[in-house]
């Protein structure tokens, strides 16, 4: 097995003892047999190999299957998810024994306005603005395996309208009243609280551009002394280390006045460029299918310097906190093409930084297995309840059959 995909009827078929007890120990928070008996008739249709994932196809290929049940058991079913997930990530944690947490979002395509959280939105699955909704994850990763953690459904900000229309779209939606738009950093940050109140260990925060260019983002890590190795623009502005706040001549009588930030700050382009392609280094970070993946990296100590950070160090008398600058700078090039600030320790060796920043690759295989094996973003239901037990059962499904992937040996080649 690979990587995750999904079972034919004979494969099913040997891995059910060991399905049954994967589902009774996360579905252990479900006060009823009954529940807990269609939470694993879910888990088999989202495994059995088939199209289409929804529930009307899934009843259909099961043998015990039934529509109406699972569509109850689904949408209308008062269990909660949040103690099932807390169970999952606690297992998948102490399996996977995770490098990093990374943060990400992906979309759901649909038709139609009356989806919970549908609108005309950006979607990197889609590659374009499309109708959809947008689902934020956490994912632990390490080098062998990952899988999500935890989930947001990430509402738009017209489905804050009060319009009638929209009031209505609501109610049909189950959208309870105190869910209201929130930014998607919001949410992740929400989700990492989330996991640390459930006593699992947080790894290195990674996270694309639409998390790392956020300032704010960063400095609530910071504040949480959580580590991080986060995307960001080449044109994010910062200083060298060297740089230090100047204090202004003292005129008069009066508190003497505090140091301050008085240069114009570089790019981390700039920066990069200043230092020179000839201080990159080359780094593998891993073994892929088709051979080592290497390519020449540039580290450097920086004092990331946005106008925000630096109003908030000159109003304190502060010095601006100091960063990993990592670029990727391939050979040939001119000039770096990735840019990563990280807030690891000072000691940190470039090949840790380089492993870590292209970790996040597995965020991405992750997603592709959830929807084309596990039909993610199959589910057909509009409601707030349903989307969150159906994204529920699928990284349940996808962390069952992780499990069995990484406990087969690989086979041997033929000699």
């Amino acid at each position: 097995m690979g990587a995750v995909a999904g079972l034919s009827r004979g494969e099913l078929a040997r891995v059910r003892g060991q399905l049954e007890e994967f589902a009774g120990e996360v579905f252990g928070s479900m006060r009823r047999k009954d529940q807990r008996r269609w939470g694993e008739v879910y888990l088999r249709g989202l495994m059995l190999d088939g199209k289409r994932k929804s529930i009307e196809p899934m009843a259909a290929r099961l043998p015990d299957g039934d529509e109406q049940c699972l569509q109850q058991f689904v949408n209308q079913s008062p269990w909660d998810w949040r103690p099932v997930r807390r169970a999952l990530a606690i297992r998948m944690s102490a399996e996977i024994e995770p490098e990093a947490w990374i943060v990400d979002d992906t979309g759901f395509p649909k038709f139609g306005k009356m989806s919970v959280g549908v609108a005309r939105q950006y979607s990197g699955a889609l590659g374009k603005v499309g109708n959809c909704q947008l689902g934020v994850s956490i994912n632990a990763a390490s080098e062998r395996a990952s899988c999500p953690l935890d989930w947001r459904l990430f509402i738009p900000e017209e489905w804050d309208e009060d319009s009638e229309s929209n009031l209505k779209r609501r109610e049909k939606a189950k959208l309870p009243q105190d869910e209201h738009h929130v930014e998607k950093w919001r949410q992740a940050l929400g989700m990492i609280d989330e996991l640390i109140g459930w006593q699992v260990e947080p790894g290195v925060i990674l996270g694309d551009g639409a998390y790392g260019d956020v300032t704010e983002f960063r400095e609530e890590l910071e504040k949480r002394e959580l580590p991080y190795v986060l995307d960001v623009k080449g044109v994010t502005s910062a200083y060298s280390e060297q740089v230090q706040p100047e204090r202004p001549e003292r005129k008069g009588a009066g508190r003497p006045p505090k140091p301050r930030y008085r240069e114009a700050p570089s790019s981390l382009r700039q920066l990069a460029l200043a230092a020179g392609k000839q201080t990159a280094q080359i780094v593998t970070w891993r073994e892929g299918t088709r051979g080592s993946m290497t390519s020449r990296f540039l580290a450097l100590r920086v004092r990331p310097a946005n106008i925000q950070l630096r109003n908030n160090a000159n109003r304190n008398g502060e010095e601006l906190e100091v960063n990993w600058l990592l670029c990727e700078w391939p050979d040939g090039k001119d000039e770096p093409s990735k840019y990563w600030l990280s807030s690891l320790p000072p000691d940190t060796p470039i090949k840790t930084l380089v492993k870590l920043a292209k970790l996040r690759w597995r965020i991405e295989h992750d997603y592709r297995e959830l929807k084309d094996a596990l039909g993610l973003d199959h589910f057909e239901g509009r409601t707030y309840r349903g989307w969150h037990h159906h994204v529920t059962l699928v990284s349940i499904a996808h962390a069952f059959l992780t499990l069995e992937r990484t406990r087969r040996p690989p086979a041997r080649a033929a000699a």
